[in-house]
């Protein structure tokens, strides 16, 4: 789905893109840890797949870097 500058996404998008239960997401949501869906219609839902982008980016940003064996932290 696509509207003037913005990308959406549907469920079943999300959740190739991110490897969490439906049930996980949703509690992430509501403690407001994840972006979060809206209504198209009744029965569809949807994300912003920009805001999806920027909170991987972020997770990817804060994740520790495991150091490679041999290799001096620093």
């Amino acid at each position: 789905m696509t509207t003037p500058g913005k990308t959406l996404i549907n469920r079943k998008q999300l959740l190739q893109m991110i490897p969490l239960s439906e049930r996980t997401i949703l509690d992430m949501e509501k403690r407001r840890e994840f972006p979060r869906r809206f209504a198209i219609t009744t029965r569809l839902v949807a994300w912003d797949l920009q805001e999806v982008e920027q909170w991987i980016d972020a997770r990817k940003a804060a994740a520790i870097q495991p150091v490679a064996p041999g290799v001096p932290a620093g």
